[in-house]
């Protein structure tokens, strides 16, 4: 997507997934590859993403199992676990100023919710996140590549908490309500991370079920 801000020219942005995680509380199971309603977790968002993106990055320890896919596959360069990791693996391997990041666990992601957070792009801000209270939602947010540099001295801290980032980069927050005009039950912020959230998530969806 290219968008016109005020007092630039053109920005560009790429959307970024994160498929990276252990799947633990899914006792193992890939949760890119779970289905909802015939469609694999990543069938949904990456579907999603190309309706607002031209450019769609997938960072995995696991390149081989995301190849039929029509994203950019790349590699964590960090050896740690933690989200930051796999952000600034997108942030540095992508073409863009600026990318909408999501994990691979957010099926019901909405292309208008990605639309509000990018069209807020404006000079000088590094990070565009829907906001509640002192409560964020750093895996459905606009980063810069500005902040690639800033993650990457964290990383080798160990300095593994995406808050830390943001108290040190120039934040954009978002309030609930404006997403919820069209996102009512702000689904885009629901991550599936156990067998009674894939319920939930098939029940939202439209009690839609697959094996």
């Amino acid at each position: 997507m290219v968008v016109k801000v005020p007092n630039t020219s053109e920005i560009n942005c790429s959307g970024i997934i994160l498929a990276g995680g252990m799947n633990k509380r899914m006792h193992g199971r890939n949760k890119a590859l779970i289905k909802l309603h015939h469609r694999r977790f990543l069938d949904h968002i990456l579907g999603t993403l190309h309706e607002c993106f031209s450019r769609c990055l997938i960072v995995t320890r696991e390149p081989s199992v995301y190849v039929e896919w029509d994203a950019k596959i790349v590699s964590d360069r960090f050896d740690v676990r933690s989200p930051l990791t796999g952000i600034h693996a997108g942030l540095i391997s992508m073409d863009s100023g600026y990318a909408f990041v999501t994990s691979c666990d957010a099926p019901l992601l909405k292309k208008e919710v990605i639309d509000i957070l990018v069209e807020a792009i404006e000079p000088g801000i590094d990070v565009i996140t829907p906001a509640s209270g002192g409560y964020y939602q750093p895996m459905c947010a606009i980063y810069s590549a500005r902040c690639a540099g800033i993650i990457e001295q964290m990383l080798h801290r160990r300095e593994l908490k995406v808050d830390l980032l943001y108290e040190r980069i120039r934040l954009k927050t978002i309030p609930y309500a404006r997403f919820e005009a069209v996102d009512p039950r702000l689904t885009s912020f629901f991550n599936v991370n156990t067998p009674e959230d894939l319920k939930k998530a098939r029940e939202m969806y439209g009690g839609k079920f697959d094996p």
